[in-house]
């Protein structure tokens, strides 16, 4: 039988939070070791017989052997990082919305404590990423690239940090940059599209979970992909699948998504 993991939920009064917590507790192949949140938000919590605390480092002797899931904003998953660095604790993290110095950051820590850092934690999304760079290659400089991403009205960052990461994948794959090609507005006279272009358009609004669609557009045909998340269960799936895994490996680097791949059946080295 295999041995529960572990897990620590940070944002744990948040709505991913409540999600990871129900689903860990439905697949019974994890135990909640502690929940972290802000002190003003601790009460919505309900912890019942959980350790429950306004920081991972004030959870104390509990955080030991667990691996933490923080889902919050920037800073906030930062401060977490940091904290996580310093006592030793494993970190799976599905904040968006990094800068490139907190990415920068992010590694450095990864030296000192086993990190995980995906865009998007679906594993939908994450084949995506590897195959849509093979279209980009066989279908060839004929085939402009265009993205749409959809999000609920609460999202704060635009474009979405997956449609960012989906489009470095594409600029890559075209041995572009991605922030020297991309474009995510266009208004009035602007002249013809440059062959050198990936337009990458955010819309928002409702309740959408989070729907990316890549277009190739080509000379007398067009190629849609477009990945839909259903609900937030999915990324919450993801979360917990990348926490199993983290458990037990060695610091070194930021590990991502693409990394569980690698290991067939989820073995630990």
């Amino acid at each position: 039988m295999q041995e529960k993991t572990r897990i620590i939920i940070v944002g744990a009064a948040g709505r991913m939070g409540r999600t990871i917590r129900r689903l860990a507790e439905e697949e019974g192949g994890f135990v909640i070791a502690g929940l972290v949140d802000r002190e003003e938000s601790l009460g919505a919590v309900q912890p019942g017989m959980i350790p429950a605390a306004a920081s991972l480092e004030a959870l104390g002797a509990h955080a030991a052997g667990a691996v933490a899931i923080d889902f919050t904003a920037p800073e906030a998953s930062m401060a977490t990082a940091r904290m996580a660095a310093a006592a030793h604790v494993p970190l799976v993290i599905g904040t968006t919305g990094f800068s490139e110095a907190q990415k920068a950051e992010l590694r450095e820590l990864a030296q000192k404590t086993p990190l995980f850092w995906s865009a998007n934690m679906s594993v939908g999304v994450n084949v995506l990423m590897r195959i849509l760079p093979e279209l980009a290659r066989a279908l060839g400089p004929a085939y402009d690239m265009e993205m749409v991403e959809i999000h609920h009205g609460r999202k704060k960052d635009a474009p979405s940090g997956t449609a960012l990461a989906l489009g470095e994948k594409l600029a890559e794959a075209r041995g572009w940059e991605l922030e020297k090609v991309r474009c995510s507005g266009r208004d009035g006279i602007i002249g013809a599209r440059p062959q050198e272009e990936i337009g990458i358009q955010a819309l928002r609004g409702g309740d959408v979970v989070g729907v990316h669609t890549i277009y190739f557009l080509g000379p007398g045909e067009r190629i849609e992909v477009t990945h839909e998340a259903h609900s937030r269960e999915n990324f919450a799936g993801g979360a917990l699948r990348a926490a199993r895994w983290l458990a037990g490996r060695r610091a070194g680097k930021l590990y991502s998504m693409q990394d569980t791949f690698e290991t067939a059946g989820n073995e630990q080295p």
